[in-house]
């Protein structure tokens, strides 16, 4: 079913391997699969594309969907050095990752630590080839940042549960063919206590989805009720009842991935990029002797790409020192603290130094590019809310990693 083994990968030198992945990237990669630049948002009608499917079945062939999993799960069993190179050679040619989303990042991961064996026999497979899209059913009306105040409830009838109650925010639920959730299965319990962890299919009578049009234009978001809807016995992750602690190791791996971690183990180009703030000052506020020409432009730009550079370089030794198989523990709030409000600042910084234009939502007066700029600038709003609230990851932080009594 699948290809070379990752054991046998892992044998080559990286030379060798490098050499091999380079050449096996060109003539498998497709073109229309190759500098492509979207939001997360969007990334549904770019993977409804023929050439995208094509290049997700051969990447699935190989097991590079997921490079570092087990191979027995659909995964390519790559150790971390040889997962990093074939994350190079697919940057080199600028390949569009064959497939994203929360099977990838956020349930396979809490599977491949908490499931049984059974459910990653059945589950894992369908996310490595990209068969299943996942969504998340955590928060409610009465529970975002206090999460634990859920009131979903499941109840056991016979081999399954039964589950009523709503959920919201629930990205890209318009599109998956499962949740994984948090729901309350005691409700005599302490709030902590009495919330199990469940996975259910979404093409079921009871599941109503309706999309939230945010002010960006796009519905990225939804609000999701479940009336009688099932889910099997067997798809309860852990223990009943135990379901907290799962659900809170789920969001470390969330919350990696919105720091950055996810990706830091990529090396830079030896070509230095520019820096899109330097080249946006000059076009907006000119430029002197080959300088951002308002000394006060030029600290802003600055300030914000030491501290970006610096970012990027913690999260890479961060990631190079848990590429061992440590899972993410409470840092990751860190980075995603820092990680969310650098990419506010960074949209905050375009569109001030864009002046005027930096706030145009449509007309001819804007081009495309300005118009995008004020979408972003909304949209990082969002990155410092989900995963968890800057307000939550200090709270965190403070407990957990600085050890602060309460």
């Amino acid at each position: 079913m699948y290809g070379r083994s990752g054991a046998e990968n892992n044998m080559k030198s990286i030379a060798e391997f490098r050499e091999d992945t380079r050449d096996w990237l060109e003539a498998n990669c497709p073109q229309e699969m190759r500098n492509l630049s979207f939001h997360w948002e969007d990334a549904h009608l770019v993977y409804s594309k023929p050439e995208a499917g094509v290049w997700l079945e051969k990447m699935a062939e190989k097991g590079w969907v997921a490079p570092t999993w087990p191979r027995e799960f659909g995964g390519g069993g790559l150790d971390s050095e040889h997962a990093q190179v074939l994350s190079e050679e697919m940057k080199r040619i600028k390949a569009t990752a064959p497939s994203s989303g929360m099977g990838l990042t956020m349930i396979g991961p809490t599977l491949l630590e908490f499931g049984s064996e059974e459910q990653k026999q059945r589950h894992i497979p369908k996310i490595c080839d990209g068969s299943v899209r996942w969504c998340q059913g955590y928060s409610e009306p009465g529970a975002g940042s206090d999460l634990a105040a859920l009131q979903t409830k499941a109840v056991i009838e016979g081999d399954e549960f039964v589950i009523n109650g709503q959920k919201i925010w629930t990205s890209g639920a318009q599109y998956a063919d499962w949740m994984f959730a948090l729901v309350r299965t005691d409700a005599e319990a302490n709030k902590h206590e009495g919330i199990s962890f469940v996975l259910f299919d979404m093409n079921q009578p009871g599941v109503t989805i309706k999309p939230i049009k945010l002010i960006s234009g796009s519905s990225p978001f939804c609000e999701t009720f479940l009336d009688n809807v099932k889910a099997r016995r067997d798809d309860l992750v852990g223990e009943m009842n135990k379901g907290w602690s799962i659900g809170k190791r789920l969001l470390q791996y969330e919350r990696s991935g919105i720091g950055g971690l996810a990706g830091a183990s990529k090396k830079k180009d030896k070509k230095v990029p520019k820096n899109e703030l330097a080249v946006l000052a000059k076009k907006y506020s000119g430029e002197d002797d080959g300088l951002i020409a308002e000394k006060s432009r030029r600290d802003q730009v600055l300030v914000h790409s030491m501290r970006e550079r610096a970012f990027q370089l913690t999260a890479r030794r961060v990631s190079q020192e848990n590429s061992s198989g440590k899972t993410p523990g409470p840092t990751t709030s860190i980075f995603k603290l820092v990680g969310a409000n650098l990419a506010r600042d960074f949209t905050e910084i375009k569109s001030d130094l864009m002046g005027i234009k930096g706030i145009g939502w449509e007309g001819d007066g804007f081009s495309e590019r300005e118009i995008e700029s004020t979408r972003s600038w909304l949209n990082t709003r969002a990155v410092t809310i989900y995963g968890g609230t800057n307000e939550v990851q200090m709270n965190i932080i403070a407990k957990r990693v600085l050890g602060l009594p309460d």
